[in-house]
């Protein structure tokens, strides 16, 4: 249980790193943040696969790959239906921002709002991968989730600064969602260890929230500044970087 509560204030804490990093550098580029960001998209797209969706059709025995394939679908029409009912800005960063529903409420609850929607169910990938009690491939979704949230503390700083929010309350709300993703890591923990039964659904859930992050967010964020060539070449060393470390933890 310690091991699962460090993981977790690691995993919130590196969103805080990143606000830290984004005030150092107020304003990021895209080509380095989307690089950044696309190597942390090959990462958690190994840590889903690896981590999550193929255990889940080991433990789900016979009927495993059933389970695994309603789970997927289950956890990403979960995020999107998420996404579609919480009004909040579509795009972190950039200023060719989408806005969903309410627009009256300010533009610093849309991207707190925003990044909640993504690190709750980030923050129960890593819970329910601890759940499953291969505390390897736990480390490697946390440590996938963990490298995400670095590049997405960093861009989130400099568009509530312009918005005129106060260094002291930017770096507040900034805690306030890794502490969401503190808050999923045990709800992902405790779900799976109160009944293991439903550990096959859950490790395929998971894996069906990150696969739909990494599509609908991360990778369409990437190719929409000219870096589509680097960005791509970055995902692909993320995700080959976390094959070699399952293999060597393997």
């Amino acid at each position: 249980m310690e091991l699962v509560l460090l993981t977790a204030l690691g995993v919130g804490g590196a969103t805080v790193i990143g606000a830290i990093i984004g005030f150092a550098f107020k304003k990021v580029s895209h080509k380095f943040s989307d690089i950044v960001l696309s190597f942390a998209a090959g990462v958690m797209l190994a840590a889903a696969v690896l981590g999550l969706i193929l255990p889940s059709v080991e433990y789900g025995g016979k009927f495993g790959i059933v389970i695994t394939v309603i789970g997927i679908f289950a956890g990403a029409l979960c995020l999107n239906l998420i996404d579609k009912l919480v009004p909040h800005l579509h795009k972190l960063a950039g200023t060719d921002i989408e806005t969903h529903k309410n627009k009256e409420l300010s533009k610093v609850l849309l991207f707190v709002t925003a990044i909640a929607i993504h690190n709750l169910p980030e923050g129960i990938a890593a819970g329910v991968g601890f759940g499953s009690g291969d505390t390897s491939q736990a480390l490697i979704i946390a440590g996938g989730i963990a490298l995400q949230n670095v590049p997405e503390g960093m861009v989130i700083i400099g568009p509530m600064l312009a918005s005129g929010v106060t260094p002291r309350r930017t770096f507040v709300l900034a805690m306030a969602t890794g502490l969401v993703e503190v808050v999923g890591t045990l709800i992902g923990y405790f779900a799976v260890t109160v009944s293991s039964a439903i550990l096959p659904f859950a490790l395929a859930f998971a894996g069906g929230t990150m696969l739909y992050v990494i599509s609908d967010e991360m990778i369409p964020e990437t190719h929409a500044h000219g870096h589509e060539r680097g960005a791509t070449y970055a995902l692909l060393v993320g995700f080959c970087l976390m094959l070699i470390t399952d293999m060597l933890l393997g």
